[in-house]
């Protein structure tokens, strides 16, 4: 659809749409149900919007930007500052016009009112998202730093999404057709820069990998046009090349998402509970170093009749802490120092490999209550 409104012609569209297809991080995330893999969807519609209302000027396309902004925030911060580079990539490349339509400003009022109940929790609790950019370049530089980094962020458009994406920058400043649509290079380039020196994830620039690519695709149009088709039928192979390297990713997805994985550690937690005394059973706490494992115990099959899991690791750092009269603690993780604030002790009982134990104690000195914001960290363990 964006590759239509820049003028692109049926191949120009399904070689755009192919190159989103098979980009490797939709195939390997993009079934997933997740924050990351909601917001390519959500970008490539704010996108739309804008590259339609500055080829008809239609000033209702403005407005449903805003509920489209507010929901994307709920989903992930980073289209903040998605919209924020949009405003400067406008009032820089143009169209200039589109900043002097009340309709923009009121929809970036109403998207700020749809995501103010997140952002009002934020500011309560001292932006605990602002602290995740360290956290978040601390684990990207593991896998490289910056450099690496950058070079990710186009790799996982896939291998013709890679090309398309690669022309679509540059083509945006050298073909006359695609000058009204500059701001979506600009705002591709300038976001590509911050997240390769901040390191941030590799996959933050997925949500521009299909706009970006459209106006690429139209360049390949306008080189057939010309009749300089001398590479053209390299397209079809790249295609073929392309959906075989996304059909590879798909299937190496289905080992990350093996539900034996998170059965065989809630069965481990279930026979470590089931084995304590009646007394002690009604008293425990599954306690987990990380949140994956926590989503494990909450998201276990209920026959299993395990209790919520509780951890102090991100987002579940910020909920209800376990009740105070719960104090049979059931840890699961690598580091059991990490409860050394409640001053329980903790035993190992079972090997969950990679380094992650369950492990069994009782006899805390400090209520949950009291100790809960000591426990509260960003870092997986």
């Amino acid at each position: 659809m964006i590759a239509r409104e820049l003028g692109g012609d049926r191949r120009a569209q399904v070689l755009t749409a192919l190159a989103q297809a098979t980009g490797l991080w939709v195939t390997l995330f993009g079934h997933f149900l997740t924050p990351y893999s909601l917001e390519p969807l959500q970008w490539a519609l704010l996108l739309w919007l804008l590259a339609r209302w500055t080829r008809v000027r239609d000033d209702r396309l403005l407005l449903a930007v805003g509920p489209l902004l507010g929901l994307a925030a709920l989903t992930k911060f980073q289209v903040i500052l998605l919209g924020a580079v949009l405003v400067l990539a406008i009032g820089v490349a143009g169209p200039r016009a589109m900043l002097r339509r009340p309709a923009f400003w009121w929809a970036a009022l109403l998207g700020a009112l749809i995501a103010s109940p997140t952002l009002v929790w934020q500011a309560v609790h001292g932006w605990p998202q602002l602290r995740m950019t360290s956290v978040v370049a601390q684990e990207s530089v593991l896998f490289g730093g910056p450099g690496p980094n950058a070079v990710a962020m186009l790799l996982l458009a896939g291998l013709l999404g890679t090309v398309l994406v690669v022309v679509g920058a540059v083509a945006a400043f050298t073909t006359p057709r695609l000058r009204p649509y500059r701001f979506v290079a600009v705002t591709f380039l300038v976001l590509w820069i911050v997240f390769a020196v901040t390191v941030g994830r590799a996959y933050y620039l997925c949500g521009l990998h299909g706009a970006v690519a459209a106006l690429g695709a139209v360049w390949f149009q306008e080189r057939r046009g010309a009749g300089r088709r001398r590479w053209s039928w390299v397209a079809w192979p790249a295609g073929v090349l392309s959906v075989a390297l996304a059909a590879a990713m798909l299937s190496a997805s289905a080992g990350a998402a093996d539900p034996a994985v998170p059965e065989r550690i809630v069965g481990e937690v279930a026979r470590v509970r089931d084995g304590l005394p009646p007394d002690q059973r009604d008293r425990a706490v599954v306690m987990a170093g990380s949140y994956i494992f926590a989503a494990y115990v909450d998201t276990a099959d209920p026959a299993l009749g395990l209790p919520p899991g509780y951890s102090g690791n991100r987002s579940y750092g910020y909920f209800d802490p376990p009740p105070d009269d719960h104090d049979v603690v059931i840890f699961l993780g690598r580091d059991p120092g990490l409860l050394a604030p409640t001053g329980v002790a903790l035993r190992p009982v079972t090997d969950l490999g990679d380094g992650n134990r369950i492990w069994l104690g009782e006899g805390m000195t400090r209520p949950w209550s009291q100790v809960w914001p000591q426990l509260r960290t960003l870092v997986v363990d």
